[in-house]
């Protein structure tokens, strides 16, 4: 089966041009499985300007794409719960083509069914952020994954982003008490309203402003943006026993010793290390049939805030401009 699809050949910055190219590319034949998917939204993560930048993690020519929305067409011989016609939302994986794609192949178990009341473009925007805010919070902090059930308060660093708009949201649907970090008027009040209790400025000294909240140390904190910089002052701030974890890669080493003295942990969130191993998959269909749950009982809010439309390179190009700038508060999702 032949799909056509945007990529490049080399990695490349924003500034050098637009290099983004249409391409025919062969899909796989479906696994027992699979799926085959017809591509209605997409959403653009940072990982994808990365990934771009850097041309690497992904077999060329590179054919991104995580977060999608679409309609299946075809289904594998295992597949037990799926049929030709459902639309289903997923976050894909780096081993495969990605989603920038008119038809995709993907493995069925982390995919979700989408209920009729769900709009595609507000779907799209959730798939990655939300499992990446989940495995974070659930599987490695160990929080219960039920209304109201835990207790504690948490400190989010970077709540407008992408995760950070979705972590608010689910952590206080979990019962903490939510600290949410922005720094512009719009940031402030964007996480705001999905719930933060506190909003302070990852501008100026963290410790202070918490301490100025009547907190001496915090059980939960998650570094969403710039791990390096916050490392030293997060492991002060943590909690004996507490949780100190973050989705994003560091540039140095970091010394566990400031948090062994308070037996605290520090958990890292990557959530293609499931897919990359094989490895307990079929628990991100689950994650993500939670997350279809509670956007049809409006326990959560999608983040969608930017609305694109066409399947082409300059609206790739486009979309990844608005990414990069940094200007963007939640997600945006291009309509094909």
């Amino acid at each position: 089966m032949i799909s056509r699809a945007i990529g490049f050949e080399k990695g490349f910055g924003l500034a050098d041009g637009n290099f983004f190219e249409t391409f025919e590319i062969m899909l796989p034949k479906l696994t027992e499985y699979d799926v085959m998917v017809q591509n209605i939204a997409i959403s653009i993560n940072s990982i994808d300007t990365q990934l771009r930048q850097s041309g690497k993690g992904t077999k060329a020519p590179h054919i991104l794409g995580f977060d999608s929305v679409g309609i299946v067409t075809q289904v594998g011989g295992k597949v037990p719960d799926l049929v030709a016609g459902d639309r289903v939302l997923f976050a894909g994986t780096t081993t495969r083509y990605g989603s920038y794609s008119e038809k995709q192949i993907v493995d069925s178990r982390i995919i979700a069914k989408l209920p009729e009341n769900l709009s595609a473009e507000k779907a799209a925007a959730m798939p990655l952020a939300f499992l990446t805010a989940y495995e974070l919070l659930i599987e490695k902090m160990g929080l219960t994954a039920k209304e109201n059930c835990n207790i504690g308060t948490i400190l989010i660093i970077n709540g407008a982003g992408g995760v950070g708009s979705i972590m608010i949201q689910l952590a206080k649907w979990l019962g903490l008490t939510v600290i949410a970090t922005a720094s512009r008027p719009e940031s402030i009040k964007w996480c705001t309203s999905l719930g933060a209790d506190f909003v302070i400025n990852h501008r100026k000294n963290l410790t202070k402003q918490i301490n100025k909240l009547g907190y001496d140390s915090l059980p939960y904190i998650a570094v969403l943006h710039s791990a390096d910089q916050y490392y030293d002052e997060m492991s002060e701030l943590l909690s004996p026993l507490g949780n100190l974890g973050s989705t994003v890669t560091t540039a140095k080493d970091h010394d566990l010793t400031k948090l062994q003295k308070k037996s605290g942990s520090f958990v890292g969130e990557y959530i293609f290390a499931k897919t990359d191993y094989n490895f307990r998959i079929e628990t991100q269909g689950k994650a993500l049939t939670l997350l279809t749950k509670l956007l049809s009982k409006e326990m959560l809010q999608s983040t969608l805030t930017k609305t694109l439309d066409g399947f082409s390179p300059d609206v790739m190009y486009q979309a990844h401009q608005l990414v990069e700038s940094n200007q963007l508060i939640g997600k945006l999702v291009i309509r094909y």
